[in-house]
């Protein structure tokens, strides 16, 4: 690139585009800033101002809500789930993609198409005869009838994205590995698991994320209070002090900022792991 190139301004797109992009982006992010600073305003300000700004700003709404045992085990329980559901789904998917990417077999080209058709069947379809299964596993109000299902659900995204980042390993290297003595397992741990990072970063991030925000599941088996994850403690929260409309804004922002968060610091990690399974 000469220095004139480099010199010379960038045009503007079609301001269109940019128009429509901001309105898309000011639909997301609205409801979200309602929420969050409805947590700091009072229920006669949201009476009497339902879009204005808190004034004055009040922290008791949250505090109330950090001080409460029953918000930190719902936490927990969130947490737990969601670690587990992901490192399940990242291995045992792992696992699957290296076999599907780097072997032949037969039925094969049906198997991964079976993985593939998991992405058009979504948990909601399934949920009732999931639920029998469940109850006949004796998994009814336990964290693993919520577990177990997640991670076989997050199966067929993670076989998607990590097949290609497997495939594309050359082959000249397994090969070197194999004169070096290195056997299939070894090959798989010393250099294919650290080649996949960037998809294995992406799967687990979409997992961690999905499992954190599903309500569905946890709806259906999960039935004490203290077995629930937060998307059920927003709701009976919400039923308890329906009158408080502040405290459960408060509530809800304090449930739903970790998964924010957690995506907002790794939001290129998952754009540059997408990326490189396309180009795989």
């Amino acid at each position: 690139m000469s220095a004139r190139t480099a010199d010379r301004p960038q045009k503007w797109g079609n301001p269109f585009t940019y128009f429509v992009a901001l309105l898309f982006i000011g639909v997301c992010v609205a409801p979200v800033l309602y929420i969050v600073l409805g947590g700091f305003r009072t229920n006669s300000q949201i009476s009497t101002s339902p879009a204005g700004l808190p004034e004055p700003w009040v922290v008791s709404n949250y505090l109330n809500v950090l001080k409460s045992v029953t918000f930190w085990g719902e936490f927990a329980n969130s947490l737990v789930v969601a670690l587990a559901s992901t490192v399940g789904t990242v291995i045992l998917g792992l696992m699957v993609s290296f076999v599907l990417a780097r072997y032949d077999f037969r039925f094969k080209g049906a198997m991964y198409s079976l993985f593939a058709a998991g992405l058009m069947f979504p948990m909601v379809i399934a949920i009732t005869p999931l639920y029998i299964v469940i109850k006949d596993l004796g998994l009814v109000d336990n964290l693993l009838g919520v577990i177990v299902p997640q991670i076989a659900f997050g199966l067929p995204t993670t076989v998607i994205i990590l097949v290609p980042f497997l495939r594309a390993i050359p082959k000249e290297i397994e090969e070197a590995a194999a004169i070096d003595g290195t056997g299939r397992l070894g090959f798989f741990f010393r250099m294919v698991i650290p080649l996949s990072r960037p998809g294995v970063v992406t799967v687990g991030i979409l997992g961690f994320i999905g499992s954190w925000n599903n309500y569905v599941l946890p709806l259906y088996v999960l039935n004490s209070q203290a077995n629930f994850t937060l998307p059920l403690g927003v709701q009976a929260f919400s039923s308890q002090y329906s009158v408080d409309t502040a405290k459960v804004l408060a509530f809800t922002s304090l449930a739903m900022l970790p998964a924010m968060a957690f995506f907002a610091a790794f939001e290129k990690k998952i754009v540059g792991g997408l990326t490189g399974a396309v180009k795989g």
